[in-house]
């Protein structure tokens, strides 16, 4: 069967006519991750109980660790990769290739004892009762394993990205997710609730996931081939030079995004990391939100680059920043405004103490995560030591203010929530703008205007909620929806009569679909060509 390549006829045209295709992909796959964490979350609870149900979060938060290295890996080959795929270089891409394909592979296999030592000690590091160690080992033991073979996966990834077909890569983890809330629920009705089942699922769906990227992989892009002559010492310097930074850069990322968890569990034991698990639970849903923005852009970002055309990047940056905090601020402000009515709904009235937990942790976010977006930037440049190194001392510092502030001030688990949203702060919405307008030579101030607007609107479809509760009280999922649907037709609607003519309406009419736009009759010229 032949494939329409990037490198075809009009490729730049390819590539943007792409966006549009990867933007519905990636709302189609938010929207499987959203519902699987919606129902899974109280099925756990009701299933296992809240004590046995934080050992899951903590699970996939340690994959986090596990996969450090090679996440930063996949980052540094993405960007070799796609540029000498564009170029039509080739063989030069083959080598880049297997020295990543064969050089992960040699650390998985250092790293997997790692995993069955953690596995194996995960039930006395985290103190489980000693008649779940064992389903909790297995659970540790098909987490991260899973997670393991998805990251060895993504090197075929690669090659899926550079040509910008995220569409693919978004139905493969809708699949993914798919296949493990399916067999979850399939072994718990077959046989009964047991950690162990969640691991095996997790396993079962990476391996089709695996499948189904090496699949597209060879369809997409038939000039990659796998050969281990290719594999290149010399280019194992050049991608390990970009990856030691980044490897920072995510050790410092991780000490703001998934130790919390840990430390409340430690410090106040699996009960309280169970209930921080669930307010965790919404800020997990939210950067996937922010990814569904940012991942379409990315290789937009490094097409950009490549070709010169650094105005477009920084307009499109602006434009991209102020769209994601428009698009974060409906779900955040309605979380925030709800926060009572929602728990008590979703998990039970008991969890509705857990309200202001969940302002503490998702208010800022939409501040933080659009700028998420500038680090693609840094790459791009392959300015990305700077960053490293910033982020990694603020990393620590979160880590330590996150166990100093609720022992100094009683504050328990707020104490946490509140360090890591103060120090997270700092970083997003103050160095990381100001590194990326040093890298690009352009005046300090030049993303702080796309930031501040997202953040405003966050209060006050905050406040509409509280208003809208207070006159009519929400008791039920039906007047929660309908209240939800009234808030976002009046949201939308201002925000599209307030946009409209400029620079983020004419990328939000990009990325709607050709047929969609001509039904419409709307012709408006794309951003992202």
């Amino acid at each position: 069967m032949k494939v329409r390549m990037l490198n075809s006829r009009e490729p730049q045209d390819v590539f943007s006519k792409q966006v549009p295709k990867n933007l519905i992909t990636n709302i189609l796959y938010f929207i499987v991750n959203l519902a699987s964490g919606l129902f899974l979350v109280p099925y756990f609870i009701n299933s296992l109980g809240v004590a046995s149900y934080a050992m899951i979060p903590l699970a996939t938060s340690f994959t986090a660790y596990v996969n450090l290295i090679m996440v930063s890996l996949n980052t540094s080959v993405s960007r070799p990769i796609t540029i000498e795929l564009q170029k039509k270089e080739f063989k030069k891409a083959n080598v880049t290739f297997n020295t990543a394909l064969f050089g992960t592979l040699g650390i998985i296999l250092l790293m997997f004892p790692v995993v069955v030592l953690l596995s194996y000690y995960s039930p006395s590091f985290f103190e489980v009762p000693s008649n779940q160690e064992n389903t909790t080992r297995l659970l540790f033991l098909g987490v991260l394993s899973a997670f393991l073979l998805r990251a060895w996966g993504s090197n075929f990834g690669v090659s899926i990205f550079a040509y910008n077909r995220l569409d693919f890569l978004n139905i493969i983890n809708a699949i993914n997710i798919l296949v493990q809330v399916g067999l979850i629920v399939l072994l718990f009705k077959l046989y009964s609730p047991n950690l162990a089942y969640i691991g095996l699922a997790y396993l079962i769906a990476a391996i089709i996931a695996f499948a189904l990227t090496v699949f597209f992989s060879c369809r997409i892009n038939p000039h990659l081939k796998i050969n281990i002559k290719d594999f290149c010492r010399s280019k194992v310097k050049e991608i390990s030079g970009m990856a030691g930074w980044v490897i920072i850069s995510q050790i410092g990322s991780l000490l703001f995004l998934q130790i919390d968890l840990i430390i409340v569990t430690k410090l106040f034991g699996t009960l309280a990391g169970g209930e921080y698990s669930i307010a965790f639970t919404w800020s997990s849903m939210l950067r996937t939100i922010a990814g569904v923005f940012i991942n379409i852009l990315t290789p937009v970002i490094l097409n950009y680059y490549i070709r010169g055309r650094i105005e477009d990047l920084i307009s499109l940056s602006k434009s991209a920043i102020k769209l994601t905090g428009f698009a974060l601020a409906l779900p955040i402000g309605f979380i925030c405004g709800f926060a009572p009515q929602l728990l008590s709904l979703w998990v039970g009235p008991e969890f509705v103490k857990l309200s202001p937990l969940m302002l503490i942790m998702l208010s800022h976010l939409a501040i933080n995560l659009p700028v998420m977006l500038l680090f693609d930037i840094n790459v791009a440049y392959n300015k990305v030591r700077v960053p490293g190194i910033v982020t990694f001392c603020m990393g620590i510092g979160n880590f330590l203010l996150e166990i100093m502030l609720p022992l100094l001030t009683g504050w328990g688990y707020y104490g946490v929530a509140i360090a890591g949203a103060i120090v997270l702060t700092l970083k997003n919405a103050l160095f990381i703008p100001w590194y990326a307008t040093k890298v690009l030579g352009i005046p300090r101030t030049t993303f702080v205007s796309s930031m501040l607007p997202g953040f405003l609107a966050v209060f006050i479809i905050a406040g509409s909620c509280r208003f809208i509760n207070f006159f009519v009280p929400i008791s039920g999922f039906g007047a929660l929806i309908i209240s939800g649907i009234a808030v976002t037709i009046v949201y939308i609607g201002s925000i599209w009569t307030f946009t409209k003519g400029n620079a983020e309406y004419q990328m939000v009419m990009s990325m709607i679909p050709s047929a969609i736009k001509h039904r419409l009759k709307l012709n408006i010229k794309s951003s992202t060509k």
